[in-house]
């Protein structure tokens, strides 16, 4: 009887219906999202790096932010390869364990993501309203404990949230309308009273959402304040250049999420719910590196340094490369002409 449950209430696969009601957009969907992923993988890479080379960028700015870029870089990979196979090919399943894997991975790192966004827009606060206590205030030792509280405080609400729905039985439905495991679709298939999961699922969304949000609005209210103070216009610009690359990133997070748990209960607005999902999944993540990027004079100076640091140690290796090829022929060369001509070899 146990056993029946279980096989019941565990399927051995999920069907991600994905895209499939429009099967001609999966090629081309196919095609965008592998584009969008290199360059996600390549940009938020090439920021991690930067930032543990370059000793300029050894700051609690560029230190969360490659916390960020190493979120954005594990968020998609637990997502993306799944979706790229499901858009090849006719098979749209997954495994059980690699669902119930997914959306564990998903819930933790979104949830991180909200309290990260928060930390970083505390950083902006002191940085430009307390700037002359800034080192005092953001010393390494809080700004590891921030990224730790952060990845421990995603990781918490994840296990509970996930282990809750994970327990629910699905009495065989196995079949979720969307293109990666999402813990309320998880909870939509049940077959019993879910009240418990959805009074936890809306607790964890004020607590890892709506609370991480106040705190960011409320940091940039202050950060305006300041802002507003200072006499040059000059002066105001090149402070609010300091905070837009996050201001940026926050609206493109935040905005994908609330525009879509915002809209009407309706089939039409469901598919539109995935193409946002698609967004703050596949895009957001990619346009992060090149928002920081572009926007951010220190980021493309170490970025540049590095660049040539790196075309000199190629050029010295290819020219110690020449070196040592012209030193084992002048060797090669003494050793067969000494050997064919002994007298002249025995007379020097």
């Amino acid at each position: 009887m146990t056993m029946g449950l279980v096989n019941v209430s565990s399927p051995e696969v999920f069907v991600l219906l994905g895209f499939s009601a429009r099967p001609s957009l999966e090629p081309f969907l196919f095609i965008i999202v592998s584009g969008f992923y290199v360059v996600s993988i390549l940009g938020n890479g090439i920021i991690i790096l930067v930032s543990c080379m370059d000793v300029h960028l050894h700051t609690p700015m560029y230190f969360f932010l490659a916390n960020l870029s190493f979120l954005d870089i594990s968020f998609t990979t637990s997502i993306v390869p799944q979706l790229l196979v499901n858009l090849w090919g006719p098979q749209k399943t997954i495994s059980y364990g690699g669902c119930v894997v997914q959306f564990y991975i998903s819930h933790w790192l979104g949830a991180t993501e909200c309290i990260l966004l928060a930390v970083m827009s505390y950083d902006r606060y002191v940085a430009i309203c307390r700037p002359l206590h800034y080192t005092v205030i953001m010393h390494p030792q809080l700004c590891l404990g921030l990224a730790l509280a952060s990845w421990l405080g995603g990781l918490t609400t994840s296990m509970v949230g996930s282990t809750l729905t994970m327990l629910l039985p699905l009495c065989g439905n196995n079949c979720i309308d969307h293109f990666f495991c999402e813990m309320p679709l998880i909870m939509q298939l049940a077959c019993v009273d879910t009240s418990l999961n959805e009074v936890e699922m809306y607790v964890a969304s004020f607590i890892f959402v709506v609370l991480p949000l106040g705190l960011i609005l409320v940091s940039y209210s202050y950060i305006t304040g300041a802002v507003m103070k200072i006499g040059s216009a000059e002066g105001r610009r090149k402070t609010f250049n300091t905070c837009s690359s996050h201001v940026a990133v926050v609206a493109l997070f935040y905005g994908s999420i609330i525009f879509m748990y915002l809209q009407p209960a309706k089939s039409n607005s469901h598919e539109q719910g995935k193409f946002i999902a698609l967004f703050y999944t596949v895009v957001t993540p990619m346009l992060n590196p090149l928002i920081y990027t572009l926007r951010n004079k220190d980021v493309k100076k170490a970025l540049r340094k590095e660049i040539r640091k790196l075309g000199m140690n190629l050029k010295n290796l290819g020219f110690k490369k020449c070196q040592t090829y012209a030193k084992v022929n002048l060797h090669i060369f003494n050793f067969y002409y000494f050997s064919e001509n002994s007298h002249v070899r025995l007379f020097l």
